[in-house]
C-alpha cells in the first residue's frame, strides 16, 4: 500500500506537528498526535473528504494530547497510545497498543513502533515507508531525556532500533525543530548527533 493521504499541519505555541494519515480509497483517516486546535484539524480532514475514525498518540505529553478528547467526541474515534503511557491520557474511549501492533485505518496498516526514552510508553508509527517520530527523532535532534519517566538508555536504543529502517524512510516528526519539516533516516543518520555510531 504506497497510496497514503498525509497532511502535516503546525499548529500551537511549541511548533508542534499534527498529522492526518489517510487511506485515499475509502477516504478515512487517523490524526497522530491532537495538540491543539482541534477545529482546524477536523476542518481539514473534512475539506479534504476524509472521515476521522483514528486518534493515535505516539505519546502522553500534553502539547500532543490535550485535543485529542475533543476530536474522539465530536468524531466518535478512539484514542490509540502505548500501554505504558495510557495512565498518563484522560479520555473517554482510550485503547491501547503494544509494540508491532498493527492498526487498521481503512486499508492502511500502521505499526507501532515502541521508542522509550522521551517517555516510558514513547511510540513511533510507521504507514509504508513514512515514519511517525513523536518526540523521538527530530531533524537533527532527539526528544529530552531530563523529564519525569525519562530514560537515556532507552533513548539510546530507540535510536539504534530506528536506525535499522531502510534509508529512505521518510521521517516526519513531532516538531519544527530542525532545518527542515521532513528528513528520512538515512539523512538523520548523517547529520544528526545522536544517531552517530563511534
Amino acid at each position: 500500500m504506497t497510496n497514503i493521504y498525509i497532511k502535516q499541519l503546525e499548529l500551537g505555541p511549541m511548533a508542534n506537528f499534527t498529522y492526518i494519515v489517510g487511506d485515499p480509497t475509502h477516504k478515512v483517516c487517523a490524526v497522530i498526535d491532537a495538540g491543539w486546535e482541534a477545529e482546524k484539524v477536523m476542518k481539514v480532514a473534512e475539506k479534504d473528504g476524509y472521515k476521522i475514525t483514528h486518534v493515535l498518540l505516539t505519546h502522553s505529553h500534553f502539547d500532543h494530547v490535550r485535543a485529542a478528547n475533543n476530536i474522539a467526541k465530536s468524531t466518535g474515534a478512539p484514542i490509540f497510545v502505548h500501554k505504558l503511557d495510557a495512565p498518563e491520557v484522560n479520555a473517554d474511549d482510550l485503547s491501547t497498543f503494544l509494540n508491532d501492533d498493527i492498526i487498521k485505518v481503512g486499508a492502511l496498516n500502521i505499526k507501532a513502533i515502541h521508542t522509550p526514552g522521551h517517555s516510558p510508553g514513547s511510540s513511533c508509527f510507521l504507514v509504508g515507508n513514512a515514519l511517525f517520530t513523536g518526540d523521538t527523532l527530530f531533524d537533527g535532534a532527539i526528544g529530552r531525556t531530563d523529564l519525569p519517566g525519562s530514560d537515556p538508555e532507552e533513548m539510546f536504543k530507540s535510536l539504534i532500533k530506528l536506525s535499522k529502517l531502510p534509508d529512505g524512510t521518510i521521517v516526519y516528526p513531532g516538531h519544527d525543530y530542525g532545518n527542515s519539516k521532513t528528513s528520512t533516516i538515512g539523512e538523520q543518520k548523517k547529520i544528526n548527533p545522536y544517531m552517530q555510531r563511534p
